[in-house]
């Protein structure tokens, strides 16, 4: 990930580094130091570099003679939490110092790559397509009406309006989270029988982003689905109802720890900033009893799949130093799991609770999870 960014005679000064310790100083686009990967580096690191510029001479006639000049970027880093200080160095004079946290890091902009010419490929078209089918507002509404006359055709037009309603509450909690962070947004699109997908223009630099986007969707489910159950105990319409215990099951599936899914992201984000054995030895014993509690309580469906996403995580997080997102500190894995625990375990109190009505439909999502 890009840890620091500075501005010197009109080139740009980057050092990029991972958990894993490897650190790499890029002057403009020439790599111009590097330390290799190890998880027992010091905080404090000292990058040595020259650089060449040309002198005038007394005279016109002569030549420009280059001269070499000493640069050092002495820099204390500490990942939990993550604060840099550094200090720019040339021939022996500081020029340049500072500090950055985690909130600099999320409001940076990612240095773009020169673009790389490519020749025709399926996947280049297919990639430019999409652009395409993003940026048009047309096909926003095709896709809503074509998720419109899906689910009113397989079931009925009530149903689907409410399952739109459900989806779009849910992909607007991920909206808000982006706007929060300040990251552009392109809108709301409906995928027939796949859902919704919020989409971004922006990339985001910090694990902490990615649980909390990942996460609104599911909190803001969870408030339709509150307010739908206190409209319920108000007024004894079954169809609130309805609408709340099967928008807690689309929620709950959602937060299943598989990625693509939102619990996927979440999950993946707090294992991986996790940078010890014993941190790792706790999220399995978590899963264990996430999967031991599913089936004591009869949703055998879940703690299948709980088993499948605990795994999927697992193979991943040996690669976990090299991503370029900043992880999480150990105030934010803790708030990041509870906030997850809280959210899935209300999503399943609203499942239990109609699981014994003698309405057939709400004791239908229990019905789904004890499969």
């Amino acid at each position: 990930m890009e840890l620091l960014q500075l501005e010197h005679f009109g080139k740009t000064l980057r050092l990029e580094g991972s958990l894993a310790g490897w650190q790499e100083l890029y002057w403009g686009d020439s790599l111009v130091s590097q330390l290799s990967a190890t998880e027992n580096r010091d905080a404090k690191s000292t990058h040595h570099f020259e650089l060449s510029q040309q002198v005038p001479q007394t005279t016109e006639s002569e030549e420009q003679a280059p001269q070499t000049i000493k640069c050092q970027l002495a820099i204390d880093l500490s990942w939990q939490p993550f604060a840099i200080e550094y200090q720019f160095i040339i021939d022996g004079s500081v020029i340049d110092k500072g500090s950055r946290n985690s909130k600099d890091i999320e409001q940076q902009v990612p240095i773009k790559k020169a673009p790389i010419k490519k020749k025709f490929s399926s996947v280049g078209m297919l990639s430019l397509g999409l652009k395409l089918f993003k940026s048009a507002k047309l096909f926003k509404v095709i896709l809503a009406g074509g998720s419109l006359a899906a689910y009113s055709w397989f079931f009925s037009w009530q149903f689907a309006l409410s399952l739109i309603a459900c989806l779009v509450f849910h992909e607007y909690g991920h909206i808000r989270a982006m706007q929060y962070f300040s990251m552009k947004t392109k809108g709301i699109y409906l995928i027939p029988f796949f859902g919704g997908l919020a989409v971004s223009d922006d990339k985001i630099n910090t694990r902490w982003q990615d649980v909390v986007i990942s996460i609104m969707g599911p909190t803001f489910g969870l408030f339709l689905s509150l307010a739908c159950l206190l409209l319920y105990w108000s007024t004894d319409i079954v169809f609130f109802a309805g609408l709340a215990v099967f928008n807690s099951l689309l929620n709950l599936f959602n937060l299943l720890p598989i990625l693509p899914l939102d619990g996927g992201h979440i999950l993946k984000s707090i294992s991986f900033s996790i940078n010890s054995k014993i941190g790792l030895v706790a999220c399995m014993l978590a899963a264990a009893l996430g999967v031991f509690i599913s089936y004591s309580l009869g949703l055998a469906l879940l703690g299948f799949l709980l088993i499948i996403g605990s795994v999927e995580i697992l193979i991943e997080w040996r690669g976990r130093h090299q991503s370029h997102l900043l992880p999480l500190d150990r105030y934010g894995q803790i708030f990041s799991t509870a906030w997850y625990l809280l959210t899935v375990a209300a999503f399943v109190a609203i499942i239990i609770y109609f699981a014994d009505s003698p309405e057939h439909i709400l004791a239908l999502p229990m019905k789904i999870l004890g499969s």
